[in-house]
């Protein structure tokens, strides 16, 4: 079973029966929406996406100043060639046929 990370939860079947206790019961907190008892969706308030957002927003400025700093780029078409050289599959021949070894007789 998928781990739920959220302290409330919801099935999909109440959330439509009456979204707007749902949304008042959560407050701030948000909830996982559930189908089959598996997360389906989570129901987070507007300032808690937006806080998701800014942070993300965030890191992902933090990680460009760092690969800037970090010195020259290299071009994309280097690093796809490297990649396929690494991690690509190996080719594979066709193999011949099997035989079977020739027994000697010694007569």
């Amino acid at each position: 079973m998928e781990q739920v990370l959220a302290t409330r939860s919801v099935s999909i079947t109440e959330l439509k029966r009456s979204p707007s206790a749902v949304l008042e019961q959560a407050g701030s907190e948000p909830v996982a929406v559930l189908n089959h008892n598996r997360p389906a969706a989570y129901l987070l308030s507007p300032h808690v996406y937006e806080a998701m957002l800014e942070r993300l927003n965030a890191d992902l400025r933090l990680a460009i100043q760092e690969g800037i700093a970090s010195g020259p780029a290299i071009p994309a078409d280097d690093v796809f060639a490297e990649l396929n050289a690494r991690y690509a599959e190996p080719k594979r021949l066709l193999a011949k046929p099997a035989t079977k070894p020739s027994a000697k007789r010694t007569a």
